[in-house]
C-alpha cells in the first residue's frame, strides 16, 4: 500500500525572539519560500501544506500559499499539534513530514531511506538523530497524530507536537536513523530563532549561491572549514527553547 506524505508546515508571526522568523530574507527568497521550493523538488513529498495560526497577522501566509499553488489551513493559535493534523488530512495524507519553518536546511537526501525505513519498520515515529539543531525532520503517522491529540495534555498540543509520542516509547515504534558518524555534528545550529541564526544561514546562503538544496555534507564542510561564522551563534540558548529530541 502506497503511504501519502504530508509536508505540514506551522506558521505564526509572533515570536519574542525574531519576529515573524518564517517571513524573514535568506536570500531574494523567505525562509518559508525557500522551505517550499526545496520540498517541491522532492519526489516524495505528495503535498505541502501551511497549517498557520488563526491569530491576528498571519493572513500573509495564505497569500504565500496562493502564490506557489499550495494549500493551507487555519486553527487555533496555541493547538499546533491540531493544526498539523488539519494540514495533514487536508493533503489527504496518510504520514505528516513534520520540520518547522524556521528551519530551511532540512535533511532532505536522507528522506527516501526515512521513508523506506518508516514503512519497512511499520514505524509510528521516524526521525534521524545527532543532526544539527534545525537540520532533522519527524515522519509521523497521521493516527498517532491524533491519539496523541485525544490524550494528551495541553502541553503536548503546543509547538512540543511530538512531545506525547517521546514521552510514550513503549505505545509507539520509534524508528531512530543515524548518519555515518564522520557526519554528525549535534553542537551545530542551523535553525533561525535569534538574529544571529539569520544572519549565519544568510552566509551559507550567499555561499553557496543558487545550489539548492544545499547538500548537507557540503555545508558541514563549509562551517568545519569557517569557525568564525560557526560561532556566530556560539552560546545562544534560552530555557524556552524547544529542540528536537534525538
Amino acid at each position: 500500500m502506497n503511504k501519502k506524505i504530508v509536508a505540514t508546515l506551522a506558521c505564526r508571526n509572533n515570536s519574542k525572539r525574531l519576529y515573524a522568523k518564517p517571513l524573514q530574507l535568506l536570500g531574494t527568497d523567505t525562509v518559508l519560500e525557500y522551505m517550499i521550493r526545496n520540498l517541491k523538488k522532492h519526489p516524495l513529498i505528495n503535498a505541502i501544506v501551511l497549517a498557520v495560526s488563526e491569530a491576528k497577522g498571519n493572513e500573509l501566509f495564505e497569500d504565500i500559499a496562493v502564490k506557489h499553488g499550495i494549500d493551507c489551513i487555519f486553527g487555533d493559535d496555541n493547538d499546533v499539534l491540531g493544526r498539523l493534523i488539519k494540514s495533514c488530512e487536508k493533503g489527504n495524507g496518510d504520514i505528516a513530514y513534520r520540520v518547522t519553518t524556521e528551519s530551511p536546511f532540512s535533511y532532505l537526501e536522507g528522506l527516501d531511506l526515512a521513508v523506506k525505513s518508516h514503512i519497512s519498520q511499520n514505524a509510528d515515529y521516524t526521525a534521524y538523530g545527532q543532526l544539527p539543531d534545525g537540520v532533522t525532520f519527524e515522519l509521523i503517522n497521521l493516527q498517532v497524530l491524533k491519539e496523541s491529540h485525544e490524550k494528551g495534555e495541553k502541553r503536548h498540543r503546543s509547538e512540543l507536537c511530538t512531545l506525547y509520542i517521546n514521552e510514550h516509547p513503549e505505545r509507539y515504534k520509534m524508528n531512530i536513523l543515524y548518519i555515518d558518524k564522520k557526519w554528525q555534528r549535534p553542537d551545530y545550529r542551523l535553525t533561525i530563532d535569534y538574529p544571529e541564526d539569520l544572519i549565519l544561514c544568510r552566509k551559507i546562503i550567499s555561499h553557496f549561491g543558487d545550489e539548492q538544496p544545499i547538500p548537507y555534507e557540503n555545508m558541514i564542510d563549509f562551517l568545519d572549514s569557517n569557525p568564525q561564522i560557526r560561532n556566530i551563534v556560539e552560546n545562544l540558548t534560552d530555557k524556552n527553547y524547544v529542540r528536537f529530541y534525538h
